[in-house]
């Protein structure tokens, strides 16, 4: 059977994704995005230590936040306007994959995240991917999150000067371009306040990074 060229450029990266995907993740702020209306985060007691956090801890925490965006999403998502072309903007690291929980390739899906999206993509909203993961392990990246089950409108990557500029600046960029291309961003979601300030969202959920530990 003939590989295709993704595959084995697929092959090729997995064994050092895990350390390039270590390397993308960059030094962010800890905390919550700014406590304006719209914005919903993690619960009050998960602020400890990320040493002191096991898995099934933080996967509680992620299921907390998800609880509180999706009855939010299905009545947005059913008022949409004639024509409307919505979007959700994800984070990726610790966001919608596992990335310091899951140490191998493919990263698996943090599942609290997944279903929400699988609830969106199935009602025709578009999922648009912004990371602070650069260029080049795009492809691995994009194969990942298809592979976990995301549909991929877009998937956002530093490319080299991308690497020198303010990640929340970053990523702010990267939404108002979406915007551009028609979108209305109904829901932003992210573990990092880098990944949440500079608006263009209409809502925005912060999962538990434990005060910038899983950032």
């Amino acid at each position: 059977m003939t590989r295709r060229p993704w595959a084995r450029r697929i092959s090729a990266t997995a064994v050092s994704v895990a350390a390039l995907a270590a390397l993308a993740v960059p030094a962010e702020a800890a905390g919550t995005a700014a406590g304006t209306d719209g914005t919903a985060s993690a619960p009050a007691g998960a602020s400890a230590s990320a040493a002191k956090v096991d898995y099934a801890t933080w996967q509680k925490d992620c299921q907390a936040v998800m609880d509180q965006a999706l009855p939010y999403l299905k009545d947005r998502i059913a008022a949409a306007g004639p024509g409307e072309k919505q979007a959700i903007v994800f984070d990726i690291d610790n966001t919608t994959l596992e990335t310091d929980f899951g140490f191998h390739f493919p990263q698996p899906a943090n599942k609290p995240v997944l279903d929400v999206a699988k609830y969106a993509q199935a009602h025709g909203v578009s999922l648009f991917f912004v990371t602070a993961r650069p260029g080049i392990i795009e492809d691995p990246t994009e194969w990942n999150l298809k592979y976990d089950g995301y549909d991929v409108s877009g998937l956002y990557v530093r490319g080299f000067l991308d690497l020198f500029k303010d990640v929340a600046a970053y990523k702010t960029a990267q939404r108002t371009d979406i915007e551009r291309k028609g979108y209305t961003i109904i829901a932003n979601i992210g573990n990092s306040a880098t990944d949440l300030s500079g608006g263009h969202a209409e809502k925005t959920y912060k999962l538990p990074d434990y005060d910038g530990q899983l950032s």
